[in-house]
């Protein structure tokens, strides 16, 4: 069983940065693959990002290209995501998501097998 707890959301204006944390419980959380996932109101959940169990391998949607960085402390049993220049249009609920670990790195909500609560992201104009 893998706990997840996400930090560090909330108000920014357009243009700023935020640093989301999730912090895992559980002794093999370096062997999962994680997952960022964002929901806007009335849309659909959607990867963000994601990085597999030893960091070979990240993914980022092309909305977030060279603005959000994935990474994971495996000593600290934490992933970030790393947001600069921040869009109204990233606003959403954002969510961490684990799943044992694979060379490639799911895109699917049904391949994650655990979800943290989520933490609110509101980018202002």
């Amino acid at each position: 069983q893998v706990q997840l707890v996400e930090s560090g959301g909330g108000l920014v204006q357009a243009g700023g940065s935020l640093r989301l944390s999730c912090a895992a419980s559980g002794r093999t959380f370096s062997s999962y693959a994680m997952g960022w996932f964002r929901q806007a109101p009335g849309k659909e959940r959607e990867l963000v990002a994601g990085i597999n169990w030893g960091a070979h391998n990240t993914y980022y949607r092309d909305s977030v290209k060279g603005r959000f960085t994935i990474s994971r402390d495996n000593a600290k049993n934490t992933v970030y995501l790393q947001m600069n220049s921040l869009k109204p249009e990233d606003t959403a609920v954002y969510y961490c998501a684990a799943t044992p670990g694979t060379l490639s790195i799911p895109s699917r909500m049904d391949e994650y097998d655990y979800w943290g609560q989520g933490t609110q992201v509101t980018v202002s104009s």
